[in-house]
């Protein structure tokens, strides 16, 4: 496929920008640990992760919608510097309060590079060139998830934590400089009018859920007044943003847009795939250190075939979409993700690394699919002044379905993993041997994960551990098939929508 030197050029700035911003949560969950070690605050590390999520969350679809009025190129660039202050900021924070704050700086400008970066992939080319572009985006979107603990586990052991931030400089300026340069939009685009009510309902009603979400069973009980009140408020919150957007002039969610099938569809795919996904990128690491008894970079290496997986099934979606419809490549993605997801699901202490390697590529190829085929599915048939909204609001749920999954199959892993490890300990204990028990902390499973505390646990004790952290994981997994089985019923409803080319007539 032949590119022009500017179009190259603008490729080269979008896979950057999407690269440091889809890859930056999974960079700093790596080093947490020690950032928490150096700057203290252990009771408040989970606003480091909120914060940018949050503003990540909420800033989408209103980036979304700014761009298709006022022109994609102002807003990406807006973005990307926004993106780097709170990159520097971050790096030269003194305590985790400061931190946090940083980190919300750097999420208002994440919150415009994903959506507006697809978006400019379909202005710049021509239908039949959308497919493999949009395949190359999205393979990079999916390599992030992978790439992101490896580099921060390498950058916190052997340079600083302070780099996991600093690194994004260099790609940012890079990105930030070929865009400036290459990327020229028409200037002219429909002036319309801003709907603040809608963005600052949305705004209210995302934050409070996210909180909710984040601080629920660890800050608070799930029955505490301060967790009801933050769902109630979303609740009011998002009812109000729902009447306000069916009024508005010029809404940030069109939801007219849902009562076209593919786009509907593929918005409901988004959100169950970032659902399910979110937890092998979590539980796939945490299986390999605790059960295999791998190191963090292992573990982080472990995931680099489900990484390659997804690249080929990305690629593959984006080439082939020009030749048959959405619905049937997915037909193909949702198969190959639910065996992949079931073949997890039956994982134990005894399978070889081999095996599990072959059952990631297999889940990586299913879910590749996703990320070039339904960022294109939502804008299939679309004005150009739609675009950025309706590949924001795809961006906006495959996050909220990746806050919400990892939530909940999260709490669902951890209630099975004390629940099997309590019936463990009870059983020895009417037994014998529970001489050993106390070598292990159940309120502090960090022990597996570390080599020198691992080995003073007795092996009759370790081996009871290590298969209750295996089924609770091999469990989530299994469940995650209820999601993946509901995916396979909404890809039969997309419709026979698909990229539709024109035809070159023949110089005979």
């Amino acid at each position: 496929m032949e590119l022009g030197s500017d179009q190259r050029f603008i490729v080269a700035g979008l896979l950057l920008a999407i690269l440091m911003a889809a890859m930056d949560n999974t960079i700093v969950a790596t080093a947490m640990g020690t950032i928490v070690s150096d700057l203290g605050g252990f009771d408040k590390f989970v606003w480091v992760t909120s914060a940018y999520m949050v503003t990540t969350m909420a800033g989408m679809p209103i980036f979304g919608k700014l761009s298709d009025m006022y022109g994609r190129k102002q807003f990406f660039i807006f973005g990307l510097t926004i993106f780097l202050i709170g990159s520097i900021l971050c790096g030269f924070a003194q305590n985790i309060v400061q931190l946090s704050i940083y980190r919300a700086i750097q999420g208002i400008g994440g919150g415009a590079l994903m959506p507006i970066a697809f978006t400019i992939i379909f202005d710049i080319f021509p239908p039949e060139k959308r497919g493999k572009m949009t395949g190359l985006l999205g393979a990079v979107f999916g390599a992030s998830s992978v790439l992101g603990p490896l580099l921060g586990a390498y950058i916190t052991e052997y340079i600083s934590w302070h780099w996991i931030f600093y690194v994004n400089i260099p790609i940012g300026l890079v990105s930030l400089f070929f865009i400036y340069r290459h990327y020229k939009e028409s200037p002219q685009h429909n002036k319309q009018k801003i709907d603040w009510w809608g963005a600052i309902t949305l705004v209210i009603a995302v934050v409070s859920l996210m909180f909710a979400l984040e601080l629920g069973g660890e800050e608070f009980a799930w029955d505490s007044l301060q967790i009801i009140s933050l769902f109630v408020i979303f609740i009011i919150f998002f009812i109000a943003f729902f009447f306000i957007e069916r009024v508005a002039k010029e809404p940030i969610i069109s939801f007219w847009l849902f009562k076209k099938r593919l786009f509907a569809t593929s918005q409901l795919l988004a959100f169950l795939y970032g659902s399910t996904f979110i937890i092998l990128t979590v539980f796939i690491p945490i299986f390999v250190q605790a059960v295999y008894g791998g190191s963090a970079t292992s573990a982080g290496f472990i995931l680099t075939p489900m990484m390659l997986g997804s690249v080929a099934g990305s690629g593959v979606g984006g080439v082939f979409q020009t030749k048959t419809s959405f619905r049937n490549l997915m037909i193909i993605s949702v198969i190959s993700y639910f065996i992949g997801m079931y073949l997890l699901g039956t994982l134990t202490p005894e399978t070889s690394r081999m095996v599990l390697t072959i059952y990631m590529i297999i889940v990586g190829f299913g879910m590749g699919f996703s990320f070039s085929l339904l960022p294109t599915a939502s804008i299939h048939n679309l004005e150009p002044r739609y675009r950025g909204t309706a590949n924001s609001t795809n961006s906006f749920l495959r996050s909220f379905g990746m806050t919400l999954g990892i939530t909940i199959f999260g709490v669902i892993q951890n209630n099975v993993f004390t629940d099997k490890i309590k019936n463990a300990f009870k059983d020895m204990q009417e037994g014998q041997g529970m001489e050993g028990q106390q070598s292990f902390n159940l309120q502090d499973p960090q022990q597996l994960f570390q080599a020198g505390e691992r080995d003073k646990i007795p092996d009759f004790i370790l081996d009871k551990i290590v298969h209750s952290m295996s089924d609770s994981i091999t469990t989530t997994f299994m469940l995650a098939l209820i999601p993946i089985a509901v995916s396979a019923i909404i890809v039969l409803l997309m419709g026979n929508g698909r990229v539709e080319t024109k035809k070159v007539p023949s110089k005979e």
